[in-house]
């Protein structure tokens, strides 16, 4: 069973490195001109200075000492009391494991008694192991609370657990030192353990978790390599930390805080404070808090990545200043209109402690939540409302975190998705993600099991997850491939990790249905919530559907050389003959002309001339005619014209010349009626008439002895 860092939390000891070697400098400056504000002119400021490996091993210890009082402060809480060791020569202990010695006050007294390390002793005299053989020993004293447990369950006395851990801050020669030290703790853990078996007064050490951080000064190359944890026996594990002094060395410190006492870091974004130098203005600061990791619990389980999630929540973002392994929970200042605590309905209470808690933000807000003030925390949102997450105030002169309940009661139903959850998108592709779900399901394997490749039953189920969300759309509105039974084929066959024969012809011939369906001028299953009109034309339709294909099968291109053969494939169909693509521009156009002549609401006469016939010249047209009628004389159907070459109406009516500029819709009309008659047999009385005018009925004068007037009617 994987033992949790959690499980050490009872007993922590500390071993700080008083060897000489500790004296050497930490080669991070640190200004200290502290007379800015008050120096006259001429005087000369001061120096920059730097610490000594040791301050720097002392301040942060206090450091991870004074997070870990403030978040837990008793043992009605949590089991945690630390032991403090130093060694040179011979080890200090400067504090026992009674609740009256848990605090920074007594340790940086004990701290002040010792004093930094001598430079001019002799370093083979001193050593770390003193310190170490100290700590171990320490480990297996008994506590107060242990001794009530013992005492309290005195039948089984021997289940009350005894683990701990050592944190030896030093400064290792090398790798070969460091195993040195780890074989010394193992040894005198075994020695220690045959003591306490046979004494009332000891406990066996039952585990133990060595850490030694190795300190540096900045400039120079370290001489031991960082290392995780590792189980040297049954008992003991350790892990290496290699370090520069200064704050990387705290910034190391205050992670390893985090992960031996489960916090977690919260940093409230948006303070209102006013400028000392300019009381009238105000500027926004930042103050990151640490308390423990269920402060976040419910806030995580809402956060969780998913790849159908989309969520706007701010969550954990890396703004430590010193490191990027730190996360921290960003929430948003919000001034509460009510300091009436009992309203608010809390789920749990959290003690905290400022990480810069000597920084002027960190102070007033911790004074403005003394003096008896609460402070709402929200969650950043992009969209929305907002969401009050959070509430820091005080009880008892100590400040908490308090957890609102902002999620839904577990007593309430769920909303169903098709109401519009997670906006007022409502078309979500449920069905599919049900069989997205029935697909990817998991199932109880053996462990140790490889496949070919050397991966684990819970590497392939990763890949296989990968595999099948590479491109797949949320809402129906926003695909079209999806939504086409035609396309689903290829689409349950082209997220495999490798395709057969078989499988690349049948993706094949779905690429060539498609054709066929683009060839039929089918409908495409395009939706049109959210757009104007009647929605893209039919090619508009199937260049969308073409571009999703060709992006589904991109996402799985690189897995096999099958699948680069199905894009090919799509490519190749993708490119029409130029035949084609110059018909279809013909009828793209010819649609175009209609549209516009239908909204413009042209008169009959001008409906019928398409604008293509209205550009043209009278002689082109004249062409095209004659063109027409010879196709027409040579069919086997049509009779021989009388004249085949029919002549002209009139003198004064002249061959169509072609025009110049603009032509008149009277000259259009003249040159279509001479062109016109060309086509048929002019009748026998125009022909024989004078001016244009023939005379009707030439003999019923002369039979019936009658004149005849112009219109027609008889006079005797």
């Amino acid at each position: 069973m994987k033992v949790t860092s959690s499980r050490f939390s009872h007993k922590t000891a500390f071993v700080v490195d008083h060897c000489p070697y500790m004296a050497e400098s930490s080669r991070q400056m640190v200004e200290c001109d502290m007379l800015t504000k008050s120096r006259g002119q001429g005087v000369i400021p001061l120096a920059p200075v730097s610490k000594s490996l040791w301050t720097c091993a002392v301040e942060c210890s206090m450091e991870y000492c004074r997070i870990l009082y403030d978040v837990y402060p008793t043992r009605k809480l949590v089991r945690s009391y630390v032991h403090y060791i130093v060694s040179d020569s011979e080890f200090h202990s400067l504090n026992s494991w009674r609740q009256e010695d848990q605090s920074t006050q007594e340790l940086m007294a004990a701290l002040a008694s010792v004093g930094p390390p001598n430079p001019r002793e002799d370093p083979e005299c001193c050593s770390v192991l003193h310190g170490l053989v100290a700590a171990v020993e320490s480990l297996c004293a008994i506590t107060q609370y242990q001794h009530e447990a013992r005492r309290t369950l005195m039948d089984v006395a021997d289940r009350v657990a005894n683990r701990g851990r050592i944190i030896c801050l030093t400064n290792a020669k090398s790798d070969t030192h460091v195993r040195m030290l780890e074989d010394c703790v193992s040894e005198t853990i075994q020695e220690q353990n045959k003591l306490a078996a046979g004494s009332d007064r000891l406990m066996p050490i039952q585990r133990c978790e060595l850490v030694l951080v190795h300190i540096y000064p900045q400039g120079d190359d370290t001489l031991v390599s960082d290392r995780s944890r590792k189980e040297l026996s049954s008992v003991l594990s350790s892990e290496v930390h290699s370090v520069r002094a200064g704050r990387h060395l705290a910034s190391k410190l205050n992670i390893l805080v985090q992960q031996h006492f489960d916090l977690a870091s919260t940093t409230i974004t948006n303070i209102p404070m006013k400028e000392e130098q300019h009381a009238n203005t105000s500027a926004n600061y930042d103050v990151e808090l640490l308390h423990h990791r269920d402060a976040h619990l419910e806030f995580i389980k809402s956060a969780q990545p998913c790849f159908l999630c989309t969520g706007d929540l701010h969550m954990a973002g890396s703004t430590s200043r010193d490191s990027g392994l730190k996360e921290t929970v960003t929430l948003k200042w919000c001034t509460p209109r009510t300091n009436n605590v009992e309203l608010h309905y809390c789920t749990g209470a959290y003690r905290i402690s400022p990480v810069d808690v000597n920084s002027r933000p960190s102070s007033c807000l911790t004074n403005f939540l003394l003096n008896g003030r609460s402070v709402l925390l929200e969650q950043p949102r992009k969209s929305g409302s907002k969401v009050i997450s959070h509430m820091l105030s005080s009880h008892g002169g100590e400040i908490f975190l308090h957890v609102l309940n902002s999620t839904r009661s577990t007593l309430e139903d769920p909303p169903s998705i098709s109401e519009g959850c997670g906006g007022r998108v409502t078309d979500y592709r449920i069905t599919d993600f049900g069989e997205f779900m029935r697909e990817n399901r998991l199932t109880p394997f053996s462990e140790g099991v490889l496949d070919a490749s050397g991966r684990t039953s819970s590497e392939r189920a990763k890949a296989q997850l990968e595999r099948h969300t590479r491109y797949w759309p949320m809402i129906i509105s926003q695909t079209t491939i999806f939504n086409m039974q035609a396309v689903v084929p290829l689409a349950n066959l082209i997220v495999k990790e490798s395709l057969s024969e078989e499988d690349v012809l049948t993706c094949q011939k779905t690429v060539f249905n498609l054709v066929d369906m683009e060839r039929k001028n089918d409908p495409l299953p395009i939706s049109t919530v959210g757009s104007r009109g009647k929605g893209p034309k039919r090619d508009e339709q199937y260049r969308i559907m073409w571009n999703e294909l060709e992006t589904l099968v991109k996402a799985h291109v690189g897995s096999s050389e099958r699948h680069q053969r199905v894009l090919e494939c799509i490519s190749a169909c993708r490119s029409k003959p130029p035949e084609e693509e110059e018909r279809k521009k013909r009828g793209r156009k010819r649609e175009d002309k209609e549209d516009k002549a239908e909204k413009n609401g042209k008169d009959a006469d001008e409906k019928a001339w398409p604008d293509s016939e209205r550009l043209k010249g009278p002689q082109e047209r004249e062409k095209e005619e004659q063109t027409e009628s010879e196709m027409i004389k040579d069919s086997p159907d049509s009779p021989e014209p009388l004249n085949k070459k029919p002549r002209l109406m009139s003198e004064e009516i002249q061959p169509p010349q072609k025009s110049k500029g603009p032509v008149s819709l009277l000259t259009m009309w003249t040159n279509r009626i001479t062109a016109t008659s060309r086509k048929h047999e002019v009748f026998a009385g125009r022909l024989n008439s004078v001016n244009n005018k023939a005379e009707l009925y030439q003999h019923l004068k002369e039979d019936n002895g009658m004149d005849l007037h112009e219109n027609g009617k008889a006079t005797r």
